[in-house]
């Protein structure tokens, strides 16, 4: 991770097909575009990969979870329960809609808490939303039959774990709706863009018409459409599904780079006796793009983030204290500090942010900290990182 590492002639061979034609719009213009059509082929290989009957490609993650909510029928004064540790995309999909995020604690997995989730449920609850972050996935068995027992929508935010799996399955093919990111940092990228998957016809029909503009999309004359629903431009552009195409035949390749390395840093930092590591989900394999380990307590882990550092140790991560992943960073969500008015559903139902008691999620986070896990490193780069890690957190306990 991430996919622009291992950019080649691949991923210009696709764009040229693009540029030659002259169009960059996924609809229309048939008679000028020599056959190419990026956005299907993606869809269609992608769905493939993801063992889904669907795929809806977007212009963004952010787009994909906003119209898998949409695509369910969730608006304003809905309540959707997501985790405090994710990205902001996460709530900002939510609440565009006018629905509204209930945040709930976090478990030793670095996701959604089961139990946690359980007692969030009430009667506005609509969707049950878990993100697997940093390559790794929530507890999908136990929040599926809290979503059978209750009615809700399991969707899950893959957009940090493509590749993973659950049970057998590719991780977002798991819930009723599965949502990725393909932005410049992701395992593979369009640059920018993003997927819905699904198995539910209806589903993947509403996601398909609210990404462009409410279009039917049927027949070949997209003048001559007619507007089932109210929709948005969400729509992904030929030049970036041309880059996805590429990527997304060396996913393998990515996800066993990724796994080679993770392992050769795992066994390193076993030695170290004081070191855990997160919680893996029976029947769950990670996509291997982060390691997450938990140090004994935030003092330690705040130092140990400050030694590897200090060694020349790059990419690795402290959310606790982090502007975009964690909830203590999101003062302009926990004052609701927007440009317009927010909804008055938004307004009345959200949680006091700054008062409610994360104390659960504090003690994990506070004492976690992420590697990335390149796929440019040489050999010779992951044994010298994974020997200064050792050494950094060592100079700390």
């Amino acid at each position: 991770m991430p996919g622009f590492e291992l950019f080649g002639n691949e991923e210009r061979t696709e764009v040229n097909d693009v540029l030659e034609s002259g169009v960059l719009m996924r609809y229309g213009f048939d008679g000028m575009r020599n056959e190419h059509w990026k956005a299907r082929e993606f869809e269609t290989a992608f769905a493939a990969k993801m063992k889904s009957k669907h795929c809806q490609l977007v212009s963004s993650g952010t787009a994909a979870l906003t119209v898998a909510l949409a695509s369910a029928g969730i608006g304003a004064g809905d309540e959707v329960i997501m985790p405090t540790f994710t990205f902001v995309a996460s709530f900002e999909s939510i609440m565009m809609l006018g629905a509204v995020p209930v945040l709930v604690d976090i478990d030793d997995t670095l996701t959604l808490d089961p139990k946690a989730v359980e007692k969030a449920i009430s009667s506005k609850t609509k969707c049950i939303m878990p993100v697997h972050m940093c390559g790794s996935m929530a507890n999908l068995r136990a929040l599926k039959a809290l979503c059978d027992q209750h009615n809700l929508v399991l969707l899950e935010d893959a957009c940090q774990a493509i590749g993973g799996s659950y049970e057998g399955k590719p991780l977002g093919s798991f819930g009723d709706l599965g949502c990725f990111s393909f932005d410049y940092v992701k395992t593979i990228t369009c640059g920018e863009g993003g997927a819905v998957i699904t198995n539910n016809k209806k589903f993947a029909e509403h996601a398909d018409q609210f990404q462009d503009h409410g279009h039917d999309h049927i027949g070949n004359d997209r003048g001559a459409e007619t507007h089932p629903h109210l929709g948005y431009n969400f729509r992904i552009s030929e030049l970036n599904a041309a880059v996805g195409v590429a990527q997304l035949r060396k996913l393998e390749t990515f996800i066993d780079t990724q796994k080679h390395t993770y392992s050769i840093i795992k066994e390193a930092l076993s030695q170290v006796a004081e070191i855990s590591f997160r919680r893996v989900p029976e029947g769950g394999v990670e996509n291997y793009s982060f390691i997450s380990f938990f140090l004994p307590n935030q003092v330690i882990a705040e130092k140990a983030h400050q030694a590897l550092s200090e060694h020349g140790v790059d990419a690795c991560f402290y959310w606790y204290k982090n502007n975009w992943h964690y909830i203590n960073g999101w003062e302009h969500l926990r004052n609701m500090k927007s440009l317009g008015k927010l909804p008055e559903e938004i307004r009345k139902q959200m949680q006091d942010f700054n008062t409610t008691d994360f104390s659960q999620s504090d003690s994990i986070m506070g004492r976690t900290i992420s590697s990335l896990i390149k796929l440019s490193w040489t050999k010779a780069q992951v044994k010298a990182r994974a020997e200064a890690m050792v050494k950094a957190i060592k100079s700390v306990l």
